[in-house]
């Protein structure tokens, strides 16, 4: 069966995709561009092969597809911009084989320009077409949501901006086959901005709530009792709640450096959040201190250590930090997870306690960094010698808040 789509990069936006696609009928072509985190269970990938799926690794048949929809990861470069190597991985390996009339799409997480300045010249020097004459070229920002069931591509609005009003029409007929609304921005630099602020949104209100946290503990105040009063507020108000630190793929764009203009709120952001860990770290030892104990030898142990609940993702988690610093004040550091049977901390084995009550009983602390579904917070704070909640999930009482 000829394929319809191709999904260049099968990570954590263009598996999602790669799946929507099968489900909603069209036979897709799924290409990786390097290492990356995309996993399917046995059971999905069947699902997927029986619906039209089908991997390659030949870039030859890239060229057989109609619309081909870019979401090679963009990992944070040492120069704090997006590492667009997978990016250009997949353009070359599109643009050899790339055919009139077909639609290309970036999805990868970018700065605005990046489609129009660095990916349009790599497909139309590696084809000899040219980008809104001979095939159609079009951004739009990817919006998944891992783990929640209710956010589905079906039920997301999908932003499309066009290098010319034809692209973004192309584009905005392939994701019709997808979504119930498609939105068309203006260009592609709008559609790509779009990302931006959703992406700043999230790190900049995460970081406001972050320091609500810190100085509601200064006043003896319960931020949680706070937030679940103020969401009541039916305008001008979104809740969002502290934890231990921001993780996830989406990462916070200041567009700082030569010839960017810096966004201020955004880098106080990044600043505030990536004190969180610490700031976690330093509640544990004042908490052990309180309690006749130091840090140093004291039995540590983390529970819940990817990013996210209930998934299966470590990308970015400040588990790793706390383990880290805690770690260097001489604790000993275990931890727990139902989706992680297996955990590394700067190349180094961190043990993992297979008997959660037994380990719970057994540490001198235990810090709830992730609030997974299968935690039974009750009958674990019972347990507990002290149980430090970054997330605000246990029952009033039963645990130190954050």
């Amino acid at each position: 069966m000829p394929a319809d789509l191709a999904v260049i990069g099968l990570g954590p936006l263009g598996l999602p995709l790669a799946q929507a696609a099968v489900a909603a009928g069209i036979p897709t072509l799924g290409y990786r561009t390097g290492e990356e985190p995309g996993a399917l269970s046995a059971a999905e990938l069947r699902r997927m092969l029986s619906g039209g799926f089908r991997p390659a690794t030949n870039p030859a048949e890239l060229g057989r597809v109609r619309t081909a929809v870019i979401c090679a990861p963009t990992p944070r470069a040492a120069d704090g911009g997006f590492d667009l190597g997978q990016v250009e991985t997949a353009a070359r390996a599109l643009a050899g084989q790339l055919r009139p009339h077909t639609t290309v799409i970036l999805e990868s997480a970018v700065h605005p320009g990046t489609t129009d300045a660095f990916l349009r010249p790599l497909l139309e020097e590696g084809s000899g077409l040219l980008a809104g004459r001979d095939f159609h070229l079009a951004y739009s920002p990817s919006r998944v949501d891992p783990g929640n069931r209710a956010i589905t591509p079906a039920n997301t609005p999908k932003v499309i901006g066009g290098l010319t009003p034809a692209c973004t029409e192309s584009a905005a007929a392939f994701y019709g086959r997808l979504t119930d609304k498609v939105v068309r921005a203006r260009g592609l630099r709008e559609a790509e901005t779009v990302h931006l602020l959703e992406t700043n949104y999230r790190h900049v209100n995460i970081a406001l709530v972050n320091e609500m946290a810190v100085l509601c503990h200064d006043l003896g105040v319960d931020l949680w009792d706070v937030v679940r009063c103020a969401e009541t507020k039916p305008f001008g108000f979104q809740a969002f709640r502290p934890g231990p630190g921001v993780g996830g793929h989406g990462l916070p764009q200041d567009l700082a450096g030569p010839g960017g203009r810096g966004l201020r709120m955004v880098e106080l952001a990044q600043q505030v959040n990536s004190r969180m860990p610490r700031y976690v770290v330093q509640r544990a030892a004042t908490l052990l201190n309180e309690h006749g104990k130091s840090a140093r030898g004291a039995r540590v142990l983390l529970l819940g250590v990817t990013y996210k609940p209930d998934l299966a993702d470590l990308q970015g988690t400040p588990a790793e930090e706390i383990a880290v610093r805690l770690t260097g004040l001489g604790a000993s550091v275990s931890y727990h997870d139902p989706y992680v049977p297996a955990w590394s901390v700067q190349d180094r084995p961190v043990p993992r306690a297979d008997a959660l009550y037994e380990a719970v009983a057994d540490a001198d602390l235990t810090i709830l960094l992730q609030h997974h579904r299968t935690y039974d917070l009750q009958g674990l704070s019972v347990k507990a010698q002290l149980l430090l909640d970054t997330r605000g999930a246990a029952p009033l009482g039963a645990a130190h808040r954050l």
